[in-house]
């Protein structure tokens, strides 16, 4: 993913609110599953981590990109945005990449 990209997906990520939260029990195989399912219908998922959860936003951002093959793309204090697109009808569309 580019920076243009990654901008991009920012922009969009700024003006929705976030359907998870991740608390004291962290990640849980049921949690990962139901992010999972919510990309059926996302494409863009902001999630926000509670202050009782003593894990690495971070840290978590990468479990979770990793388990439902989707891509951080930004962690802001307590929030991660994640993006994966629909293989067959994405509705967000990224910028091309430009070569010079």
């Amino acid at each position: 993913m580019t920076s243009k990209q990654r901008a991009y997906l920012k922009s969009l990520a700024s003006t929705i609110n976030p359907i998870f939260q991740v608390g004291k029990s962290s990640l849980t195989p049921e949690f990962t599953a139901a992010i999972g399912e919510a990309f059926n219908t996302k494409e863009l998922i902001k999630i926000a981590v509670l202050k009782n959860c003593m894990d690495d936003p971070n840290e978590i951002a990468q479990v979770i990109a990793e388990r439902t093959r989707s891509q951080v793309v930004q962690v802001i204090g307590k929030k991660i945005v994640l993006y994966k697109p629909d293989k067959k009808n994405p509705k967000i569309i990224l910028p091309k990449e430009t070569t010079k």
